[in-house]
């Protein structure tokens, strides 16, 4: 069963107008939404963003319950063009639950875990891309290495990444089971309490759905889709989404960077948000319901100019 990570915590920041317009960029499975229409007034309106085929399906269900939400199928990174084309204009809050979902994970036919053996697939969007066996199989190995790397702060991405070569010469990976096996095989020293393919897996997943690409892209879109007193909330969870968005957020808030000792008035410093609050994590109460939330981090800000 799917729990909402930081449900309350990320409506109530999100949610500073009743009759706003207000987007879920990850529907999911649809808790966060339900929330945000229930917080928003008869005026309120909701659009729900998700690449995954099996969250539009729960979000057409929404759809024909309530008129103030809609759907788009894609990625949150189509934002600007897809608010354009339905004449939407700045929205009042954006919300991003980032990563993989528990249904994604605890189904095997999508690929994406390796407790569970399955088609090494691993697209959040089945309808569309590369699959994760289909990527395997041709790229060279040190873009594989650099992706295990970059993307999964894997120690020994080149060992594993040639042991994959060397796997796939004699045939093709197309499982979660055969991949996890060669990962496995091929690193030397085995983290205490986390499997040894954790990483890689995590890092060809960010690579075949482009999340990270798509997060830079939606960050760089931001300010122009928010209107003044809009907030952008995002849950993280791991090291490189949230070091992104804490970059971003951080960076909107302090305005231009200038040589100190430069006599400039704080307007000229052109600060776009401001931060609200701290970061937020799981309670633990909340962490004894869902051990996925003990990783999740969530951020906060406010467009001010």
């Amino acid at each position: 069963m799917h729990q909402t990570v930081l449900l309350r915590e990320a409506v109530d920041a999100l949610v500073t107008a009743p009759s706003g317009v207000y987007v879920d960029g990850t529907f999911g499975r649809g808790g966060h939404s339900r929330l945000i229409l229930d917080s928003l007034g008869a005026d309120g309106r909701l659009l729900g963003v998700d690449k995954d085929p099996v969250a539009a399906a729960h979000a057409g269900e929404l759809a024909r319950e309530d008129s103030r939400f809609t759907f788009y199928h894609g990625s949150f990174a189509d934002l600007p063009a897809h608010l354009q084309q339905s004449g939407i204009g700045p929205v009042d809050g954006i919300l991003l639950d980032l990563g993989v979902s528990s249904p994604q994970l605890d189904e095997a036919g999508r690929g994406f875990s390796f407790q569970h053996d399955g088609p090494l697939d691993m697209r959040m969007d089945t309808t569309r891309g590369e699959t994760a066996a289909q990527w395997l199989s041709h790229a060279d190995e040190k873009d594989i290495a650099a992706v295990l790397k970059g993307y999964g702060e894997e120690r020994f991405a080149r060992r594993i990444a040639a042991a994959i070569v060397a796997a796939r010469e004699e045939a093709p990976l197309t499982t979660t089971a055969q991949l996890a096996k060669v990962v496995s095989e091929a690193n030397p020293r085995w983290e205490k309490h986390k499997h040894p393919a954790t990483r890689a897996f995590q890092a060809i997943r960010i690579q075949v759905n482009r999340e990270l690409d798509d997060l830079r892209d939606l960050l760089h879109a931001a300010l122009d889709l928010l209107r003044v007193g809009g907030r952008l909330v995002v849950i993280s969870f791991h090291s490189l989404e949230d070091r992104m968005v804490k970059r971003y957020m951080r960076d909107m808030a302090r305005g231009e960077q200038l040589p100190a000792g430069v006599p400039v008035t704080d307007a000229a410093l052109n600060r776009r948000m401001k931060l609200v609050g701290k970061p937020v994590k799981a309670s633990a109460e909340e962490l004894g319901n869902n051990v996925r939330a003990r990783s999740a981090v969530m951020r906060v800000a406010e467009k001010i100019a």
